[in-house]
């Protein structure tokens, strides 16, 4: 498991800059998280603004929790200079599934941006993959059939990186199929806990070299990390500050030792 410690170290070396265009709920969230795995964040969505942003960025994440249509036109904006620069892209397709708009406008991104890592639950990534799923609210509400062989097809067919969470997170480039069991239950009883991944995932694969052991990387430390937490924590409440000081405290020691990760 070495070759997620160094990850993790190369993040802390580098401290690349992660441009988030995300949702307000958890916006703030995002960025100290970011802060805590060694990268520094900035959040802008506006499409006036984001093109000097992103020509500075070393990665791109879109997560589109609270969509509005500014904020869609800055996510294109922001991508196609991403693309011009070659810059790892990541998308949380929070709640495709559940409305049209939200599915539409995942699609979207998908179709016109050269997407380089989509991170989702079960639901919007079974959304995506066309499989029967269901989504509620945000929350995933199931996906059919075999989850190994969807994340596997969908980024074959997409030609990414496909991260699907849960218990155990599953993570495919189409060839290799990943799965990552670190974590505890109470990082699912908090609001933002994806879109906190998704903001490490993208910290994470700006500086990997091999995108896929990137996003392995980026959910084991998390996970890790909230293992930590859980220990010190009575509730959801005080989990969420000790999560914080878990993953700011995490030492490529504790990666290589711990990480929970099959290849299938």
């Amino acid at each position: 498991m070495q070759k997620y410690a160094k990850i993790l170290e190369s993040v802390r070396t580098a401290s690349p800059l992660i441009h988030q265009i995300t949702n307000y709920v958890t916006v703030n969230d995002c960025a100290n998280i970011t802060l805590c795995i060694g990268a520094s964040p900035v959040m802008s969505h506006a499409p006036e603004d984001v093109i000097d942003m992103t020509k500075i960025a070393s990665a791109l994440v879109l997560n589109i929790g609270t969509l509005d249509s500014k904020q869609i036109e800055g996510m294109l904006v922001a991508g196609s200079v991403a693309a011009d620069r070659n810059i790892p892209i990541i998308l949380d397709p929070v709640g495709a599934g559940a409305t049209p708009y939200r599915t539409k406008t995942a699609q979207q991104l998908i179709e016109e941006l050269p997407i380089t890592v989509i991170k989702g639950n079960a639901g919007e990534i079974g959304t995506l993959a066309g499989t029967t799923a269901t989504v509620r609210g945000v929350d995933s509400g199931g996906v059919a059939g075999d989850r190994k062989t969807i994340v596997r097809d969908l980024a074959a067919r997409l030609g990414c990186v496909v991260i699907m969470s849960g218990e155990e997170d599953l993570i495919s480039n189409g060839s290799r199929v990943a799965g990552v069991r670190n974590g505890v239950p109470l990082m699912g009883r908090l609001s933002g806990t994806g879109c906190m991944a998704s903001a490490v995932t993208g910290a994470f694969a700006a500086v990997a070299p091999d995108t896929m052991d990137g996003c392995i990387a980026a959910m084991v430390s998390l996970g890790i990390a909230g293992e930590a937490a859980a220990k010190v924590a009575a509730g959801p409440g005080s989990f969420k500050p000790a999560f914080l000081d878990a993953v700011a405290a995490l030492t490529p020691e504790q990666v290589a030792g711990h990480a929970k990760v099959t290849e299938y």
